[in-house]
């Protein structure tokens, strides 16, 4: 990758074999918000809606970002179509406003979720008020009726829509956290309010007259504080995409005409010159026409380091301009810009599914059933062994089996672990396409690396340079006359030497005179002295003597490093080797692969001279030289074969075969668009320590997708029994209806939080 160059991102989805359902050609992939869903049987029920819709190949429904990623063939289904089966569920939907920018769409969802949290905190807080008042009122029959009214207030302003959702799930023959929530308070109020209108009837039947009315208004009340943290926290899993977005600058300095004017960004016009001064950030994406600066490009390549530009580089929207001043050209403008399309890339990952999330969905289609039928088991057991004196107790218990069951953490567990990872991700240049991606990279045991431009740096570069003994010039100036000769030259040899001139700074004049000799090197003129320039053959035709450095020649030619020898007016002057240089960073990186128990392996196309030269330097115990690109993939399947989880790295179109057969396809972000295309995770830097970060980052989720996993499960299965009273025989212990939805609250936000630990993850 040249300097200034910047890594051309395609925000494509995963290739077809890596989602559940295939998505077959011609078909379209459209994102659609979902409104109400509250927990993971919510996300199944619409889930099931949608792919049993015939023109659906597949749907995913996220309970975090609350949409439903559907793909389908536009002849048998029409978008309109999708939302009659989302409603038809009893959730809302609407068609996504395609008009809307990246930032726009963001600044509605922030709202949504700023709105949600503070609705639900509005209301949980006036019900535990009133819920408070409720429990300091006497028991005497005026105040009874007072907290009838109060109860009945509540639930019908704050509560309704549980009532709501539960109805509607009853409508369509289904349960979900509603139909929990509604069942248990609505039993309690119903029980309270018989119990405060025919007291008589009850005493008269042995059954106490005590009311719930407190317990159904705390209950609703803790409910909604938890909803209102779980929104609250859900809101800041997202904060990686809004920085993202932020990055954008809100106007360009534009010039037209003789005038430069500052003009809103989304009326900026491809084409137009653009001026950005030292210290701003850069508007849109472009082509440098003048002026030279430093460009931080932290933002996406994770590198601390600025980058050199000049005329002719490109220059990317949200980095920034340290230096000097610049002018470009905007070429890639809104949606299709490198800012926007990682943000496209962001939420599209986010808003696929691990396949962790497989089992949280299949217990989730049977679990509220299930707590129903526990729930009615609860009051049933109690109401046998205590006969109608215990009438109280056991709905007491069958409300507390309800409320603790409920499985908001279930849905949560593994959507927000991928949410907060892929954000992380993106903060350390590691684009990752989805949860299938992000789960399977910690489970590689192999990693398969192409040698140019993933392991090396792709382009010639001088790696040696020496000076015969009895050479008239010392080597800044014989750099400086090999560099004036060669800059006639477009062969890649010498744009490495001119490469190499300007990084030591060594100044250049143009020749006198020029010839290029085919197959052998150049001749000229420079400043009245013959330079000659090439390899030994020519050196022998024009009768000059390798003298000491024929030996150095051969050492470097064993390290599979091209020679260019340079005589000065009839005398060796000295040779440059030139080789496809291993990258800075490579050695480190594969130590620490090697270090995280992975094998990892290089193959490549070229002979196994220069293969075995390149894997010595950097650590790398197995190679395969001279492997076409139908055989990289059919390496990798090998592999596979013997029960390898693989992940290929690589950066080329003859890549991409191996890079999609893969379990990971990981591409260098200054690959081709092909590559990144065909790969699961795009690193945004050229330095495969960022594939070691992309592994660490994988299993330090999964680790935190287990933990809530786990949690979730133990809390249930802890909780319901306790709720059902199985301690109150021994030891006295009963669950109230109250601790239990303050503990059901807790057990969602607890989830989330553990996963907002991620973002403090730090690779090793």
């Amino acid at each position: 990758m040249g300097r200034g160059s910047l890594p051309v991102l395609v925000a494509a989805p995963p290739p077809p074999e890596r989602i559940a359902s295939a998505i077959p050609p011609g078909a379209r992939t459209l994102g659609i918000p979902v409104s109400g869903m509250h927990c993971a049987s919510c996300v199944s029920r619409v889930q099931g809606a949608l792919e049993g819709t015939p023109g659906v190949s597949s749907a995913v429904v996220n309970l975090m970002t609350n949409t439903a990623t559907v793909a389908f063939d536009p002849k048998s289904v029409t978008p309109q179509a999708l939302l009659a089966s989302i409603r038809s569920t009893g959730y809302g939907a609407e068609l996504p406003d395609e008009g809307l920018s990246a930032a726009d769409e963001q600044d509605r969802q922030d709202t949504a979720r700023r709105d949600e949290y503070l609705d639900y905190r509005r209301k949980g807080v006036v019900s535990l008020v009133i819920g408070g008042a409720l429990m300091l009122l006497p028991m005497s029959p005026p105040m009874m009726w007072l907290e009838v009214v109060l109860t009945t207030g509540v639930m019908l302003w704050a509560g309704r829509h549980f009532y709501t959702g539960a109805w509607t799930a009853f409508r369509h023959h289904s349960a979900d956290m509603n139909t929990l929530i509604a069942v248990g308070t609505g039993a309690a109020y119903l029980y309270s309010v018989a119990a405060t209108a025919a007291p008589r009837f009850f005493v008269s039947h042995g059954v106490p007259t005590a009311v719930y009315f407190e317990a159904v208004v705390i209950i609703l009340a803790l409910v909604l504080l938890g909803n209102a943290m779980e929104a609250r926290a859900k809101s800041q899993t997202a904060g990686a995409v809004r920085r993202l977005i932020d990055l954008q600058p809100k106007t360009a300095r534009v010039v037209r005409g003789d005038r430069e004017s500052d003009v809103p960004i989304a009326e900026v016009v491809r084409g137009e010159l653009i001026v950005v001064r030292p210290g701003e950030r850069i508007a849109v994406d472009g082509s440098v026409e003048s002026g030279a600066s430093a460009v931080d490009e932290s933002m996406l390549t994770g590198e601390s380091m600025p980058v050199e530009k000049a005329a002719g580089d490109r220059v990317a929207g949200g980095t920034i301009n340290r230096t000097g001043a610049l002018r470009f050209r905007a070429t890639t403008l809104g949606a299709d810009s490198v800012l926007g399309r990682i943000v496209k890339m962001m939420k599209d990952a986010q808003g696929t599914r691990a396949p962790m999330q497989r089992l949280a969905d299949r217990i989730s289609g049977v679990f509220v059933p299930v707590v129903l039928s526990i729930s009615v088991v609860t009051f049933v057991t109690w109401y046998l062994a205590t006969g109608t004196e215990g009438v109280v107790r056991a709905l007491a218990a069958a409300v507390a089996v309800l409320i603790i069951a409920c499985p908001c953490a279930m849905g949560l567990a593994v959507p927000t672990a991928v949410m907060v990872a892929t954000g992380k991700g993106a903060d350390l240049g590691v684009l990752i396409k989805g949860g299938v991606a992000l789960e399977r990279a910690g489970a590689v045991s192999i990693i398969v690396l192409d040698k140019t431009g993933t392991i090396t740096a792709g382009k010639p570069t001088v790696t040696d340079v020496r000076i015969a003994a009895a050479a008239p010039d010392g080597e800044s100036e014989l750099l400086s006359l090999v560099a004036t000769l060669e800059a006639n030259s477009e062969h890649p040899l010498a744009r490495a030497i001119l490469a190499h001139a300007e990084a030591e700074q060594v100044t250049w004049s143009p020749a006198e005179s020029f010839e290029a000799v085919p197959g052998r090197g150049t001749v000229g003129v420079v400043h009245g002295r013959t330079v000659i320039a090439g390899n030994a053959q020519l050196m022998r035709d024009r009768s000059i003597d390798l003298g000491d450095l024929l030996v150095d020649s051969t050492e470097l030619a064993t390290q599979a490093k091209t020679v260019v020898y340079v005589a000065v007016d009839g005398r060796l002057g000295g040779l440059f080797a030139i080789a496809d240089a291993i990258r800075p960073t490579s050695a480190k990186a594969v130590s620490r692969l090697r270090a995280l128990g992975l094998q990892v392996v290089m193959v490549t196309g070229d002979q196994s001279g220069a293969a075995d030269a390149i894997a010595r330097t950097a650590g790398i115990d197995t190679v395969l030289a001279g492997v076409l690109p139908a055989g990289k993939r059919d390496e990798v399947i090998r592999l596979q074969r013997e029960g390898r989880a693989v992940a290929m790295v690589g950066d080329g179109i003859n890549d991409a075969p191996a890079l999609a057969q893969a379990d990971v396809g990981i591409a260098m972000g200054g690959g081709t668009d092909i590559a990144i295309e065909a790969a699961d995770i795009t690193l945004m830097r050229s330095d495969l320590n960022a594939v070691a970060d992309a592994v660490e980052l994988s299993r330090a989720t999964v680790r935190v997708m287990r933990q809530n996993l786990f949690w979730a499960f133990a809390y249930n299965t802890i909780g319901i029994p306790l709720a059902a009273g199985v301690l109150f025989p021994s030891f006295g212990i009963l669950l109230s209806p109250v601790v239990a939805s303050a503990a059901m609250a807790m057990s969602s936000v607890s989830v989330v939080s553990n996963s907002l630990r991620l973002r403090r993850f730090h690779p090793t």
